[in-house]
C-alpha cells in the first residue's frame, strides 16, 4: 500500500492457541515526512490502543478507530509507551470517549499531570525546555493522571492481550516496551525506522538507553513496532 494512505497497512497475526490478533496501524504526517504512529490492537479481551497521538489529529484518528470496529465501550486500555505529547497527547479524550483506561509507567506522571515534557529528563537547557514544551508541550485540557501505573514485568494478559510490559528507559526515565507472546514489540520511541532500523535519534540518557537496547536484543523478538517509521523484523536490527 502506498504511502500516500496515511493509515497505510493492517497486519493480521494469527496463532494456533489463541483467537487472531488484529493490529491496525494508524500513521499520521506529524512534520514533512515524519510519521508517527499509533496501534490499535484488536484481542479476544476486546481491543487495546498503544499511544494516541497528537491533538491536532485526534478527529482523524478517532474515525479511523471507529471504521476499524472500536466504538464506545469497545476500547479497554490505552497503553503509552512514554509521556511526550505526540504519544499522549489524545488519550484524555479517548479515555472519555470510549471509556478505556490509561496505563503507563510511573516515572512519566509528571509529563502528563503538568504537560511538561521534561519532567522525565535530565539533560536540556533551561532555553530548550522553555522552546519545546511551547512548541510541544501538552495543553491544560489534555492533561490527566492515569488510571494504572505498570512496572517492568506487568502482564495484560487477564484482561485478553497476551502482552507483557519491559520498562526499557534511555529515551525517558518512564519507557516502556511491549512484548506480545507472539513475539511484537512496541517499542515506542526507543527505536525508530525513519531511514534504516536503529536507535530513535532523541535520547536522554545514552547509557541507559543502549542497555535497554541490549536487553531487547537477547529476547525472542520477530516484528518492532515503532513510533515512527514502519514496522521491520528484529533481524533487520541485529544485522
Amino acid at each position: 500500500m502506498s504511502m500516500k494512505n496515511i493509515f497505510y497497512y493492517d497486519i493480521l497475526m494469527k496463532t494456533k492457541e489463541r483467537v487472531p490478533m488484529e493490529i491496525k496501524i494508524i500513521s499520521y504526517r506529524m512534520i514533512l515526512n515524519h510519521f508517527v504512529n499509533c496501534y490499535l490492537i484488536n484481542t479476544e479481551g476486546g481491543y487495546f490502543l498503544i499511544d494516541t497521538g497528537m491533538s491536532n489529529r485526534r478527529l482523524q484518528i478517532q474515525k479511523d478507530m471507529e471504521d476499524a470496529g472500536c466504538h464506545q465501550g469497545d476500547l479497554k486500555f490505552i497503553i503509552l509507551t512514554h509521556g511526550d505529547v505526540d504519544h499522549s497527547g489524545n488519550a484524555a479524550y479517548f479515555r472519555k470517549q470510549f471509556g478505556a483506561k490509561i496505563a503507563m509507567h510511573m516515572a512519566d506522571i509528571g509529563m502528563v499531570e503538568k504537560g511538561d515534557m521534561f519532567a522525565s529528563r535530565k539533560h536540556a537547557s533551561s532555553i530548550i525546555k522553555t522552546l519545546s514544551n511551547r512548541f510541544f508541550g501538552m495543553n491544560k485540557p489534555d492533561r490527566f493522571t492515569p488510571d494504572l501505573t505498570i512496572e517492568d514485568g506487568y502482564d495484560f494478559t487477564p484482561y485478553g492481550f497476551n502482552a507483557k510490559v519491559l520498562h526499557l528507559p534511555g529515551h525517558t526515565r518512564g519507557s516502556i516496551e511491549i512484548l506480545t507472546a507472539e513475539g511484537n514489540l512496541f517499542c515506542g520511541d526507543m527505536l525508530g525506522n525513519i531511514t534504516k532500523p536503529a536507535r530513535f535519534s532523541l535520547i536522554d540518557e545514552p547509557a541507559e538507553a543502549q542497555n535497554s537496547i541490549e536487553r531487547i536484543k537477547a529476547l525472542d523478538i520477530k516484528m518492532v513496532y515503532p513510533g515512527h517509521g514502519k514496522p521491520f523484523p528484529m533481524s533487520a536490527l541485529l544485522t
